[in-house]
C-alpha cells in the first residue's frame, strides 16, 4: 500500500494490505520518503511477485525497487522463486534495498539451508540488473559469502531502511519511569516464554500500558473477537479472554503516521518485536528490545539498538534493574555512519533520492502530503464496546468475513488460472521449441539423406569404375598371357632351331 492510502479498520479486515505483518509498512514508508522526489513517481505493487507482470512493468516503469525483510527462509521460497523469474524477465534495473536471513540466534551457516539454491538464484538474478544488494546485517552477509558472493562487491550491509526514515540523526528522549508512565509493550506468538513472563509481570506495576501486536490475525482477534490465534508460549494473548484484550489495552495500526503519532505520545517501549521498537527509536522514544534470533541479533548489533538477550533477561527481575544495565541512547552513536553508508549504497545503484544535495535534510516531499491527510487511529478492541456497538461490530465483521472468503476464493481461482495460463504458455513455448528442434533435425536428416545418396552414387561410380578396371586388367592379363605363350613358343621354336643347327 502507498503511505498516503487511507484504510479503515474494515478495509484492513477485508483484505491483507500489509503482508500479514504491519511492521512491513515501516521500511516501505522509509523507502517511499527517501526516493520520492519531485521528478519521481512511485507505485506500490501490492506485494505481487507474479512473473507474468514483467511485460507490463517493462512498459510502464524505469526501475523496480524491492524492500524485503527476512526473505531468506523456508516459507518464503515460493515467493522468492517467483521474484527470481520476474526479475529475469525484466529489462529495467532491479534494486533490493534490504534483505535478511531468518535463523536461530546462533545460526549454523556451514550446515547450509534448504533454501540455499533459491537464494543463490535470486541474488544472481538481481545482480544482473543492479550493482549491489543491500543486506540487513553481518549474519546475512556471512551467509551470502558462504554461497560464493563477494562482500563489498555483490552486496553490502546497510541495516534496515526503516532506521533512516527521518534522516541522518536520532535523538532519544530521557526516561524517568513512574507507575503513572505510559508504556508500549510488544511481542509475537513465537516470543520467548521468558519475554512474555517479563511483560506480564511488568504490567502489574505499570497500569497505563498498551499491547501493540503486528500480525494480521491479532487484528482480527481485536476487531471481531476471534478466531483465537495459535501460540505454544504460556501467557501469550491468544484470545480476547486475555487481560490485554479484556482491559482494552490493544492497539493495531493500519498506517505509519498514526503509529508514529501514538509512539511519540508514550514514555517507554519494550518487547521482542523488531519494528515494535525501531518505530519508537526513529521518533525518539526510549525503548529496549529482547533479542532471541539471528534476524534481530544482526540488526540490533548493526544499529546499536538498545537490547538484551533472552539469557540476560532471564536474570533480570524488573524494569528498573533492566534500565540500569543498558544504554538507551546507543543507537544515536552509529546513526550518522550507517546513514551515510546507506546513501552510498543508493548512489552505487544510481537511485535518485532526497539527500542528493544535503545529507542532513530534514523535510521531504512526502511529509507535506502526509500532514494533509487524516489517518485513522487504532480501532478499539471489541471487548470495550457497549452492547449495541458490539452487535454492530459483529454484524459488520460477519459480512466482511463472508466477503473476505469470497475474495480469497476469487483470488485463489485467479491465481490458479494464472498458473494454468503460465503452464499453457510454457507448454506452448516448449512445444514450439520442440517443433523447431524437430524441424532442424528433419532438415539435418534431409541433408544427411542427400549427402548419403550422393555418397552412395559416388561409391557406385567408384565401384563401376573398379569393375571396369578389373575387366581391363583381366583383359590385359589374358592378352599378356597369350602374348607370353606365343613369345614362349617362339622362343622355344627358336631354341629348337638353334639346337638343331648346333647338332648339325
Amino acid at each position: 500500500m502507498r503511505p498516503t492510502n487511507v484504510y479503515t479498520p474494515e478495509d484492513i479486515y477485508l483484505k491483507d494490505r500489509t503482508g500479514f505483518n504491519n511492521g512491513n509498512l515501516a521500511y516501505q514508508y522509509s523507502i517511499y520518503r527517501t526516493l520520492w522526489t519531485d521528478d519521481v513517481e512511485i507505485h506500490a505493487d501490492g506485494l505481487s511477485s507474479n512473473p507474468n507482470l514483467a511485460e507490463k512493468i517493462n512498459e510502464n516503469y524505469n526501475l523496480y525497487v524491492i524492500p524485503l525483510a527476512d526473505a531468506f527462509r523456508d516459507d518464503f521460497r515460493p515467493a522468492l522463486r517467483n521474484y527470481t523469474e520476474l526479475i529475469r524477465r525484466l529489462k529495467i534495473p532491479v534494486i533490493v534495498t534490504g534483505v535478511g536471513l531468518r535463523a536461530n540466534y546462533e545460526p549454523q551457516l556451514d550446515e547450509g539451508f534448504a533454501f540455499d539454491e533459491d537464494v543463490t538464484n535470486f541474488v544472481k538474478a538481481v545482480l544482473e540488473k543492479s550493482s549491489q544488494i543491500g543486506v540487513r546485517g553481518q549474519i546475512t552477509a556471512d551467509y551470502l559469502k558462504r554461497l560464493g558472493f563477494n562482500e563489498g562487491v555483490d552486496y553490502r550491509v546497510i541495516g534496515c531502511p526503516s532506521l533512516y526514515t527521518f534522516g541522518r540523526e536520532l535523538k532519544i528522549r530521557d526516561v524517568n519511569l513512574t507507575e503513572q508512565s505510559t508504556i508500549a509493550i510488544n511481542a509475537s506468538p513465537i516470543s520467548s516464554e521468558i519475554a512474555i513472563q517479563f511483560l506480564n509481570n511488568m504490567v502489574e506495576t505499570y497500569k497505563d500500558y498498551h499491547f501493540v501486536p503486528q500480525h494480521l490475525d491479532e487484528f482480527h482477534l481485536m476487531f471481531a473477537g476471534g478466531p483465537d490465534i495459535s501460540s505454544d508460549i504460556a501467557g501469550y494473548p491468544t484470545s480476547i479472554k486475555h487481560r490485554y484484550y479484556q482491559e482494552g489495552r490493544v492497539k493495531y495500526f493500519t498506517s505509519m503516521p498514526s503509529w508514529y503519532d501514538f509512539v511519540k505520545s508514550i514514555d517507554f517501549s519494550i518487547g521482542s518485536r523488531l519494528h515494535g521498537n525501531v518505530i519508537p527509536t526513529i521518533v525518539g522514544t526510549p525503548n529496549v528490545s529482547f533479542v532471541q534470533d539471528a534476524r534481530m541479533r544482526e540488526l540490533a548489533s548493526y544499529h546499536a539498538l538498545t537490547h538484551v538477550t533472552i539469557n540476560e533477561l532471564e536474570n533480570i527481575s524488573n524494569v528498573s534493574e533492566l534500565l540500569s544495565k543498558v544504554d538507551l541512547k546507543s543507537s544515536e552513536k552509529v546513526q550518522a555512519r550507517n546513514f551515510d553508508n546507506y546513501i552510498d549504497f543508493l548512489d552505487t545503484n544510481n537511485l535518485e533520492h532526497i539527500y542528493k544535495e544535503d545529507r542532513n535534510r530534514k523535510s521531504a516531499p512526502l511529509d507535506e502530503l502526509i500532514q494533509a491527510i487524516d489517518f485513522p487511529s487504532s480501532a478499539e478492541s471489541i471487548t470495550m464496546l457497549d452492547s449495541k456497538t458490539m452487535l454492530e461490530r459483529i454484524h459488520i465483521s460477519a459480512n466482511l468475513l463472508e466477503e473476505r472468503q469470497d475474495f480469497k476464493l476469487r483470488y485463489n481461482v485467479n491465481r490458479v488460472n494464472d498458473q494454468l495460463n503460465q503452464l499453457k504458455k510454457s507448454f506452448s513455448e516448449e512445444r514450439a521449441k520442440f517443433k523447431q528442434k524437430l524441424a532442424t533435425h528433419q532438415e539435418k536428416n534431409t541433408q544427411l539423406e542427400i549427402t548419403l545418396t550422393q555418397t552412395e552414387q559416388k561409391l557406385q561410380i567408384r565401384i563401376d569404375e573398379n569393375q571396369k578396371l578389373n575387366t581391363q586388367i583381366k583383359y590385359y592379363k589374358g592378352t599378356l598371357n597369350r602374348k607370353a605363350v606365343r613369345i614362349s613358343l617362339k622362343i622355344a621354336d627358336s631354341l629348337a632351331m638353334v639346337k638343331g643347327k648346333i647338332r648339325k
